[in-house]
């Protein structure tokens, strides 16, 4: 990390001990609390609900800080993950100092710091949603050489009271701007304090989503991330949720991450951009264009995506959003730039041109080089996933992809150039193979392919079963024809998966 980039940085801690955060030790820690008058400590995990919990430390000596940051502290197991026993449920939690961020909604000093479950051996909890992501990076790295990084697209709704000044037009909000997009401002404050916490971010806008029902306006907005090593992209996403939900209780707003709202209107998604690195150099594109790297990748994505819903899109109002025509994905296939397909290659900046140059002729320095920056896109997974989870199986995903013989040939065959939406293109949407149309299928699918998952014990069988066993109890099959035109019970079920992960 350059100097300059540490000077820039919008997480106090890091400018503070100019260091970067993966460089944070236990001394650096003590040295903050110290520093800005620290009076409590929270650990922050993610146990099998997929939700940020929280246990709280006064601080009351500098010894008691050194054997809290030395051995952690103990909880109870059986509250946190359904399998553990009542009997043998004491598990640990010990700190990950690279994630520590002064917590910004306390009025006492406050630091606050994730935390990895590990069992009475002292080894870690192999069914830990964290370190599942762990293992599934580690593997990938020690068998193709590559780092893989990854950034989500973390989409939601505002839901407040109706104001009536200057109205914008019902499906067209994507990108507004203050009048029309009325919660402008809570969204930029939550990207100032998701930062301040550690979060990467790359930009955020308002989305195509906004109505009136009633009193109520929902507006949809997005924030967007920048690559990051796969494991820092689900802690960042866990905390920007907890920063968005507690602005929301903050400001009297309701903050929704679920997949659909109402039917009709645009649903909410965590698309997910990734690459391949080895040696600092993206391994997604070069001068000719995609690589065989990605096209491997793509067709590994095609090839597990509907075991992959399994983690990606987990409750009953997945499948509201998983429909034609609402720009959201139903069939397997793969496209340049393309929102109609399930893997879209987005514009990655490869083209050799003058474009500020262009915009602005009285540049006379010479514009740098800026190479690295094609990723592809996973356009299925939705607010319900437990980030740690589908991007584990994300990275498992494109794993395969490298190691299958025949990937270049399925991503041939998966590409399409055409909308697939349109009715002109039946023909070749009827060849396509289709996502799981419910919670029941997608259970049936993992089912299925549950040993690429297991493999290497990346996900332990029992993590497996628990998911299925989830899934099935949605009793959702067919959901979709059932519930068509009944719009009070399609209410009844949103709201139920209103705040879902």
């Amino acid at each position: 990390m350059k100097e300059s980039e540490i000077l820039l940085s919008p997480n106090p801690l890091v400018r503070h001990l100019n260091k970067p955060t993966w460089e944070f030790t236990r001394t650096d820690i003590i040295k903050i609390v110290e520093d800005f008058d620290i009076e409590m400590l929270n650990f922050r995990y993610v146990a099998e609900d997929g939700k940020l919990k929280s246990l709280n430390f006064v601080i009351t000596s500098k010894n008691h800080l050194e054997t809290i940051f030395a051995t952690g502290e103990r909880v109870d197991g059986s509250s946190l993950f359904s399998y553990v026993e009542a009997n043998t449920s004491d598990l640990y939690v010990i700190p990950r100092f690279k994630t520590a961020f002064l917590n910004p909604f306390t009025e006492v000093p406050t630091l606050d710091i994730l935390c990895s479950f590990y069992n009475s051996d002292g080894l870690p909890l192999e069914s830990a949603p964290e370190y599942i992501l762990r293992k599934a990076n580690r593997e990938f790295q020690k068998a193709t050489g590559m780092k893989f990084k990854a950034l989500g697209e973390l989409e939601y709704y505002i839901i407040g009271e109706k104001d009536d000044l200057f109205p914008a037009v019902d499906q067209k909000g994507y990108h507004a701007s203050l009048p029309y997009a009325k919660f402008e401002d809570l969204r930029t404050e939550a990207m100032r304090l998701i930062a301040q916490c550690g979060g990467i971010i790359k930009y955020g806008h308002s989305e195509v989503g906004n109505f009136c029902k009633g009193e109520e306006y929902f507006e949809q907005n997005e924030i967007e991330f920048l690559p990051v090593d796969v494991e820092d992209t689900a802690d960042q996403m866990v905390i920007a949720k907890w920063v968005l939900r507690m602005l929301g209780y903050k400001y009297g707003v309701n903050i929704s991450f679920a997949p659909k709202i109402t039917v009709g209107k645009a649903g909410s998604g965590l698309h997910i951009h990734m690459l391949a690195e080895k040696d600092g150099v993206n391994q997604m594109a070069d001068d000719n264009g995609l690589t065989d790297t990605a096209k491997k990748i793509i067709a590994g994505l095609l090839d597990l995506a509907a075991p992959l819903t399994a983690f990606g899109n987990t409750i009953p109002t997945s499948y509201l959003r998983l429909v034609p025509h609402q720009e959201a994905p139903t069939n397997i296939c793969w496209g340049d730039r393309n929102r109609s397909v399930l893997v879209r290659v987005p514009l990655g900046w490869i083209a050799k041109t003058s474009m500020i140059k262009n915009a602005n002729p009285q540049e006379k320095d010479p514009v740098p080089y800026i190479p690295g920056k094609q990723t592809v896109e996973l356009r299925s997974p939705d607010g319900s996933a437990n980030v740690y989870s589908l991007l584990a199986g994300i990275v498992i995903a494109a794993q395969h992809g490298l190691e299958m013989p025949n990937s270049l040939e399925i991503a041939k065959k998966l590409y399409v150039d055409v909308n697939i939406f349109k009715d002109e293109n039946k023909g070749r949407v009827e060849k396509l193979a289709k996502l799981p149309a419910s919670c029941w299928e997608s259970a049936d699918c993992l089912q299925a392919n549950r040993a690429y998952f297991e493999k290497k014990g990346i996900f332990p069988a029992g993590t497996i079963d628990l998911i299925i066993s989830q899934l099935k109890n949605h009793d959702d099959k067919n959901l979709s024809e059932k519930l068509y035109g009944k719009d009070e019970q399609i209410r009844e079920l949103v709201d139920k998966f209103m705040h879902c992960m």
